[in-house]
């Protein structure tokens, strides 16, 4: 039997779908009580896939339970209740469902002619991000890998909005030349942010820095004066406080000043669709263009990022490919609005988490981040921690009063397995950083990791001969 006969009936069989789906089936049953980050034995284990490139086909069978008996074990269980680390998302059932009949349809997501279907979801898809959000009927949205290519997309299109308003072509003419863009932001801007900036070509060190508040927030007060050359980059949701920009007297001053406005909301921006915390995102329809992920607050798998923008025109000029043979059509050609020609079916799985959830229940999950975010700070502080940020949506900020014993209390409660946390810097004080991101975290995973913090402080405290404190 040749390959090609060898693929056919790996098909026809589908002996190993069902071996995938079977050990698929047994991660999920353990993926809610076991330690979260890897052990170092299973993290050793990896060392199994250090080989050689095999000099001939291998067996599809032992290929995946290789993959399962040393991959799973190795892996964080960023989908159970009790990782806090980065604001990575857990999946909602039907969205992760979703994408592995996509993964099946294997769809090319680049022009209608490619998939009529996945046009049409992200046509779907777009309006129903304009109705959550509370976004004029304009707005259009492409479908990326992430809130870093979300940013650039937004920027290149600023980009060309503004040398385009000043009499300059940037697509032909290049920078070389061209009028000056003012880039101002605030100094928390996240890292992809200042990554947008360097590869647009504005330079890091052209950046106009904006002084913050001390949750991290840009107050209109602060805003220089604007003007027909400048792009104003805002922020739905400080990557370590959780704080949001005064959108709405920023937003109208910059718009009187004809500025373009971008609005960073990779988690925030779903604030927008909360009864409850929809005031934190006043004011955000009077920007040019935001960035959101699926994958943080929505919960949709990886890798699922939305640019979204009021200027078709501008977008499309900054991004759109050419070529005798691309076939444009009256539908939705999602490549139009993303950097990528070649692209995964993102809006599938966005489509399915929308259709299951509805406005009731993508309310309900954002809301419901909130209250378990609002329920660790609450906690924390009544066992002697430190919060140092006003808990408005999903990120609380601990400390232990001192750097040192706040450094090696993450260090123990990363090494636990009990739940998972990230360590920053807020205002030169050496943080605690958590991230609230998943449905699936109870109100019993937060007491449930609360009493893992306090151990872990136990126990940098005996270990650094510091008093514990005295509740």
């Amino acid at each position: 039997m040749n390959l090609q006969e060898k693929m056919f009936r790996e098909f026809e069989d589908k002996k190993i779908f069902e071996q995938a789906r079977s050990f698929a089936f047994d991660y999920l049953n353990t993926a809610f009580e076991r330690n979260v980050f890897p052990s170092e034995e299973a993290i050793g284990n990896l060392d199994e896939f250090a080989e050689e490139l095999p000099a001939h086909p291998g067996e599809a069978a032992s290929i995946l339970a290789q993959l399962h008996r040393y991959g799973s074990p190795a892996t964080v269980a960023q989908i159970g209740g009790r990782y806090f680390g980065f604001v990575n998302g857990g999946v909602i059932p039907v969205s992760l469902a979703a994408r592995w009949l996509s993964d099946v349809w294997d769809q090319n997501a680049a022009l209608y002619v490619i998939s009529p279907l996945v046009s049409k979801l992200e046509e779907i898809v777009e309006g129903w991000f304009r109705q959550l959000l509370g976004l004029p009927e304009r707005v259009v949205a492409g479908f990326v890998s992430g809130s870093s290519t979300a940013i650039f997309c937004g920027l290149a299109a600023a980009r060309y909005r503004v040398l385009q308003n000043n009499n300059w072509d940037v697509n032909r003419k290049g920078l070389n030349g061209a009028p000056k863009i003012r880039v101002v932001a605030g100094r928390h801007a996240h890292a992809t942010v200042i990554k947008a900036v360097a590869l647009l070509g504005f330079g890091v060190d052209n950046i106009e820095w904006i002084d913050t508040d001390v949750q991290g927030r840009v107050a209109a007060s602060a805003v220089p004066p604007l003007d027909g050359r400048t792009i104003l980059i805002l922020q739905a949701g400080n990557v370590n406080s959780g704080a949001f920009d005064d959108f709405e007297s920023i937003c109208k001053q910059a718009r009187e000043a004809g500025a373009w406005i971008h609005i960073d909301g990779a988690f925030g921006l779903w604030a927008a669709a909360s009864q409850q915390l929809r005031h934190l995102t006043r004011g955000i329809e009077y920007a040019n263009s935001w960035s959101v992920d699926g994958h943080k607050t929505l919960n949709t798998p990886y890798d699922s990022g939305i640019v979204l923008c009021d200027d078709k025109e501008a977008l499309v000029h900054a991004l759109q490919a050419s070529g005798a043979y691309i076939a444009y059509s009256d539908h939705k050609d999602g490549m139009l609005y993303t950097p990528e020609m070649s692209r995964r079916a993102r809006a599938v799985e966005l489509w399915a988490a929308l259709k299951y959830l509805g406005k009731s229940g993508v309310d309900e999950l954002v809301s419901g981040l909130h209250r378990r975010a609002a329920q660790f700070g609450r906690e924390l502080q009544e066992n002697g921690f430190t919060v140092l940020n006003d808990v408005v949506f999903n990120q609380v900020l601990v400390s232990c009063g001192d750097d040192e014993l706040t450094r090696r209390t993450l260090k123990y409660i990363q090494q636990s397995g009990e739940c998972w946390v990230g360590g920053s810097t807020w205002f030169d004080r050496a943080v605690i950083r958590i991230s609230v991101c998943s449905w699936a975290t109870t109100r019993e995973d937060v007491s449930r990791s609360v009493r893992a913090f306090v151990a872990a402080r136990d126990k940098a405290a005996e270990h650094s001969g510091q008093p514990q404190p005295h509740l």
